[in-house]
């Protein structure tokens, strides 16, 4: 197919019209989920609607968050105010090959969705980060859930993965990263009674259960999101990254036995960042630090949703 039918989601195919018609087609359906069907607040709106419309000229935007269920992205992008039907404002996104891209037919309808595959296991190396990375090289938004799975546990942010640190480094202009974190789509609904479903002894299962349950009928997911939930979106403030400053210390404290003996080599390409080499060591030191000022960011706003 391609490389996946790369072809499909450049912004000249057709003149652009698919992509605007999936845009308009999936933004509604985000639009009447999050706000017609469930209850959508936002904390920081503005920060992210304005970084999306009104960011400097080249300057590429880089929005974090958890994933608690596979429809996280579009849903999250459906809240009151958000240009969700425009496919030029629209984020670029990180998407798992084998859920996305298993047949021809999918892989060109998320293709239109700016949708990029991403292959698990394969490594931060993989063919299909270079997407990744010449969407922020462009100045794009690209947004990418750093903890690389779903989980729908009320629990700590997980450790993320280092795959979001290695584009934010490797861009050419350092990106604005954004951190972002949602619930309600985990949530259940503990009340007795909905409030709106006359049948509520009959449908208690499904007024019970989660806006997008993992495992809602027979260890399967519902056909269609669920109703009468609270949806919460906590944006933060954009992070900031000293990467030449970054990039001198993770040599410098990578350069000792101790940190390089302790982990095996995945046989990464020496990099080379404002005239500095880093080794496999380096990267792995730059890489999880940033990862964990990412998630200790991430795991603030969390905190705050109780």
């Amino acid at each position: 197919m391609g490389r996946k039918m790369e072809w499909a989601g450049r912004e000249k195919h057709m003149r652009g019209i698919p992509r605007k018609m999936v845009f308009l087609a999936v933004g509604a359906f985000a639009k009447a989920v999050a706000t017609l069907l469930n209850t959508t607040s936002v904390h920081n709106a503005d920060t992210l609607i304005r970084l999306v419309r009104s960011r400097p000229p080249g300057i590429p935007l880089l929005t974090v968050s958890n994933h608690m269920s596979t429809l996280d992205d579009p849903l999250l992008w459906g809240f009151k105010g958000f240009p969700s039907l425009d496919a030029n404002l629209a984020r670029w996104v990180l998407a798992a090959e084998d859920i996305c891209f298993k047949n021809s037919v999918l892989t060109y309808f998320f293709r239109l969705g700016k949708c990029i595959p991403i292959t698990r296991g394969a490594g931060i190396y993989q063919e299909y980060m270079n997407e990744a990375l010449q969407c922020l090289n462009n100045g794009a938004w690209l947004h990418t859930f750093p903890e690389g799975k779903v989980s729908q546990e009320d629990a700590p942010i997980r450790r993320l993965k280092w795959g979001t640190a290695s584009l934010i480094v490797r861009a050419h202009v350092t990106p604005i990263v954004l951190p972002m974190v949602h619930s309600g789509f985990e949530e259940t609904n503990k009340q007795e009674n909905c409030g709106w479903c006359p049948l509520h002894p009959i449908f208690r299962p499904i007024c019970r259960s989660k806006v997008m349950p993992e495992k809602f009928f027979l260890d399967r997911r519902p056909p269609f999101p669920l109703c009468n939930k609270k949806i919460k979106i906590m944006i933060g403030q954009p992070l900031e990254f000293d990467i030449p400053k970054m990039t001198e210390l993770a040599i410098s404290k990578s350069s000792g036995d101790v940190f390089s003996s302790t982990t095996t080599s995945r046989g990464w390409p020496v990099i080379s960042f404002y005239g500095l080499d880093l080794d496999e060591a380096a990267q792995r030191y730059l890489y999880s630090s940033i990862s964990e000022e990412i998630q200790s960011a991430m795991e603030e706003l969390r905190s705050s949703l109780k």
